[in-house]
């Protein structure tokens, strides 16, 4: 589903990984990840995709910076993220940009 975000500017966290083989709970974490960014103030809507390859990208959208920050350094946040690291991906990059303006089309 396509994220329903504010007018712009608002910002954009675009995280895209290369899965290792295994699920080892990655998919009930994501879940929760999810639900836990849904409660988190600023949070706007999230998008995300995974191929057959193991390459997935995640755009989630934020009100602002001080709200990514914060999500950043939730204690949950964090360490799922190590995890991430540990077992689930052997890449991934997180990019932080502000949406300038968007365009949409829908039938």
């Amino acid at each position: 589903m396509i994220a329903k975000t504010p007018p712009a500017p608002y910002y954009a966290v675009i995280f895209t990984a290369l899965r290792t083989d295994g699920d080892h709970g990655y998919e009930q974490a994501a879940r929760r990840m999810v639900e836990l960014a849904r409660e988190q103030p600023g949070f706007l809507g999230v998008e995300s995709a995974r191929g057959e390859d193991g390459l997935g990208i995640t755009v989630s959208y934020w009100a602002s910076e001080a709200a990514i920050l914060a999500w950043k350094h939730h204690p949950e946040h964090s360490e799922i993220r190590e995890r991430g690291r540990s077992t689930w991906y052997s890449a991934c990059c997180t990019r932080v940009c502000k949406v300038e303006r968007d365009y949409r089309f829908q039938q």
